[in-house]
């Protein structure tokens, strides 16, 4: 029996919180941001992503199991991506019990899609010293890292960057 399809798709206002929600539980319950960090706010308010570039959602029969914000150029959430012919992917988050089904995968070509779809040359993104699994994903995926364009946002929150040509 094969695995249900992941659908994504943008998301729906009344889909911001469970959204945002997911988000927090992906970094938090990963381990890697604390419950009490101030960007917790900002993983939450998935409202905002959606207004500021695009929240794209994944959902398996009907079940959300996934975000990531698509930030096209010019975007206050485009940190990477600063050329006119950039696009950006942050915060993406998987449920749990939907890991290792494809979802993160899916997400990330929507993201992919849609940049090309706009005419875009390049995807960026930054990822935690800590997310393995994603890195191994975003590398399976053809991204390679950009050391130099490595930076912190907050003191002691290292972040490695990322580019696919497209």
């Amino acid at each position: 029996m094969s695995e249900p399809s992941v659908l994504v798709r943008l998301a729906r206002p009344d889909e911001y919180a469970k959204a945002g929600d997911l988000t927090v539980e992906t970094y938090v319950g990963g381990g890697f941001v604390s419950p009490t960090s101030t960007y917790v706010p900002v993983l939450r308010n998935a409202a905002d992503r959606a207004v500021k570039g695009e929240l794209l959602v994944a959902e398996i029969t009907g079940e959300l199991v996934g975000a990531v914000a698509y930030c096209v150029p010019g975007s206050p959430y485009a940190q990477l991506a600063q050329d006119p012919d950039e696009a950006e992917i942050r915060m993406l988050a998987v449920g749990e019990r939907a890991r290792g089904k494809g979802v993160g995968q899916a997400l990330v070509h929507a993201c992919l899609d849609r940049a090309r779809t706009a005419g875009l040359a390049r995807v960026r993104l930054a990822s935690q010293p800590g997310m393995r699994a994603a890195q191994r994903m975003y590398e399976r995926m053809g991204f390679t890292r950009t050391p130099e364009r490595d930076y912190s946002p907050a003191p002691g929150f290292p972040l490695m960057a990322y580019v696919l040509p497209l």
